[in-house]
């Protein structure tokens, strides 16, 4: 477990760390699997967390590793809940105690389990008092071998016989004493083996496991609990977006109704609190005032549910609510939702954005008050064939920042050759992007429809933005009676290879694969890939372990609902300062690093050092969309700069941004 030791209270032999240090909070292997934890970590001026130095508690350099997740201190970022110490445990073992004693069906079951042991412990006692009895009245008549017991004899004997091993070395002679040692060893057998185990297990050993998971389950949050993200179930969407709020150091409560599964979720190291999402306790208990969202992801009726509950005990935190059917979007607000997230149609219009087909005009993927991002295909243009310097877009006054190719993000270089498969990532102004596109909305990229496999939800909201664009399709669907438009749609089992003849796989520019099973899109990708090397394939996937299959199997472009509908959540974050735009690609915002300031844009060299571009500029209170190469960074400023994950870590490593 992660301590925390001043730098004055380290031992002399310990090296000062350098100057600029960032202190993070470290989560290590080593506090996991029980070797020497990681008590504190100084990260070089470059806030790399990949050569960190651990500290022992005595203050002497332990060792350098390389942690599991680094949280930044002073950058808003808050760590995960720490492990439990041993101190911990002890609180652990109390509160497991105070829960057994204050539940009523708990305690029945002791009082239970105490008459229990009140009618075992009264009957040895009169089988020792009978023993007694029956062995001076042996003794009286004369049996052989018999003589005077102690009490402690009586008392040995009746255990011996009682408990079925075998009698021992006091025996009775007479036919009264056999008589009774046949009743001690029935009545042992019926007690001891029968109804002590059942009775131990039903009214302790059970009560206590359950005690024991709802301690270490609990049913609130400390008072204490702020700007926390309190989730309704773990689905892949909330899986992801837990993900995505640990790496930005947001803390979150997964409320869970059901004891067996919190203690499941628990065991598996999600922060876990137990509670009905329909009682208004539970949000009271889960600090709902004071956290920055609540998030459910469960059906549209429990959403409803959800919100009206949460709402009676809070008018004003955002409650963001994931939607199935469009018609329940309007309910949702009605009930409270602040925010309604209908994940098919952004996973429609993610789809159909990859696709190269129709037009290569631009399609805006976001906006940042003045500056627009957007995606533009360079498929039969002019600029096939060139590199960016000869192309000389930015005299059009947009920039590009980066080109997708085959689905890999490649920063935008001077050098950078486009392809025919090649995707621009442009930023400028409205203004600037309507420049581009009187420049090349002559160019048709392709006349072919394009094939979407699958008319579900997700099917149907990719059609409806190809429509948009303009782009002709067709639609392959198995089940006749989701058939929307006879005239376009091919009703058939996509794996058949003459279904995807008679969809035109031969000529199609783009296939869509939108199924909601991942091993059938995987099979589907290599499928068409088969039948036609050079067709660009963009695959739907619901889990984000699948993304890298689904590349290897052939897809161009991988669109995962998880990812997506994370990155749409946590963009709605108040105080987030990173927004994802598109799959592996993020927005985000940063003050100008010292090491900079003073310098122009194109001094730092920061695009040339860490592969991400600055797209905006806050000046004076306003964002200056696309700024130009000469523009001296100051010390204050703020700015707005694109990347994947691998250049944002480069940045952040190469400046002690914040």
């Amino acid at each position: 477990m992660a301590l925390w030791r001043r730098r004055s209270q380290m031992s002399p032999s310990t090296s000062a760390p350098p100057s600029r240090t960032r202190i993070l909070r470290i989560v290590c292997q080593n506090s996991v699997i029980g070797r020497a934890p990681c008590c504190l970590c100084l990260c070089a001026s470059s806030g790399s967390p990949e050569a960190c130095v651990s500290y022992s508690p005595d203050g002497k350099l332990a060792q350098r590793t390389r942690p599991d997740r680094a949280y930044v201190l002073g950058s808003g970022a808050r760590p995960p809940p720490a492990l439990p110490r041993t101190r911990d445990r002890m609180k652990s073992i109390a509160a497991q105690i105070l829960i057994l004693t204050r539940q009523r069906s708990s305690r029945r079951n002791l009082k239970a389990l105490a008459k229990f042991l009140a009618v075992l412990i009264g009957m040895i006692m009169t089988y020792t008092v009978i023993f007694h009895l029956i062995m001076e009245y042996e003794v009286r008549m004369n049996y052989e071998g018999q003589e005077h017991h102690s009490w402690l004899s009586g008392l040995y004997w009746t255990l011996v016989t009682m408990y079925p091993l075998g009698f021992g070395d006091i025996t009775f002679q007479s036919d009264l004493g056999r008589a009774f040692t046949i009743v001690v060893i029935l009545s042992g057998t019926l007690f001891l083996l029968v109804l002590l185990p059942f009775t131990f297990i039903q009214f302790f050993y059970a009560p206590w496991v359950e005690s024991q998971a709802q301690a270490s389950t609990p049913q609130d949050l400390p008072e204490s609990e702020r700007d926390h993200v309190l989730l309704t179930q773990l689905d892949p969407v909330t899986e992801a977006l837990i993900k995505k709020l640990e790496q930005f150091g947001h803390r979150y409560a997964l409320i869970v109704e059901e004891i067996d599964e919190a203690r499941r979720l628990h065991d598996q190291n999600y922060r876990v609190m137990r509670g009905d999402l329909d009682d208004p306790e539970t949000y009271e208990s889960a600090r709902l005032n004071q956290a920055s969202m609540l998030v459910s992801t469960l059906s549209d009726a429990a959403d409803t549910t959800v919100c009206i509950t949460a709402r009676g005990v809070n008018e004003t935190t955002p409650i963001v609510t994931t939607v199935e059917d469009p018609v329940s979007t309007q309910i949702h607000e009605m009930a409270g939702a602040s925010n309604t997230i209908r994940l098919p149609e952004i996973m429609g219009q993610a789809l159909a954005r990859c696709s190269s087909g129709g037009d290569a005009i631009t399609h805006t993927v976001a906006s940042f008050d003045t500056l627009r991002l957007a995606e533009a295909n360079a498929t039969k243009t002019p600029l096939v064939g060139k590199t960016l310097r000869e192309n000389r877009i930015g005299d059009l006054g947009v920039s590009v920042v980066g080109l997708w190719e085959r689905g890999n993000f490649k920063p935008a270089r001077p050098d950078s050759v486009v392809s025919p498969n090649t995707v621009l990532m442009l930023v400028g102004s409205e203004q600037q992007l309507l420049n581009y596109d009187e420049h090349f909305a002559i160019y048709a990229v392709s006349g072919e429809p394009v094939i979407i496999i699958g008319s579900g939800r997700i099917g149907t909201a990719t059609a409806e933005a190809l429509e948009a664009r303009g782009v002709s399709y067709r639609v392959i669907e198995q089940n006749g009676r989701r058939v929307n438009n006879p005239d376009i749609t091919i009703v058939g089992n996509a794996a058949d290879p003459e279904i995807l003849k008679q969809a035109g796989i031969a000529t199609t520019p783009t296939v869509i694969i939108t199924t909601n099973d991942d091993d059938t899109n995987l099979y589907l990708t290599l499928l068409c890939r088969q039948s036609n090397p050079d067709v660009e394939i963009i695959a739907r996937c619901t889990l984000d372990k699948h993304v890298k299959a689904l590349h290897k199997a052939g897809a161009d472009f991988v669109q995962s609902y998880a990812s997506i509908g994370a990155s749409s959540i946590f963009n709605l974050l108040q105080k987030s300062r990173v927004v994802t735009v598109t799959q592996g690609l993020d927005v985000f915002r940063v003050n100008v690093p010292t090491e900079v300031i003073g310098k122009t844009i194109i001094e730092c060299g920061i695009r040339e050092k860490t592969g991400c571009t600055i797209i905006g500029y806050h000046k004076d209170g306003t964002l200056e969309p696309n700024p130009r190469p000469d523009t001296t960074l100051e010390q204050g400023r703020e700015m707005l700069m694109i990347g994947d994950w691998e250049a944002r870590i480069n940045f952040f490593k190469a400046y002690n941004a914040s």
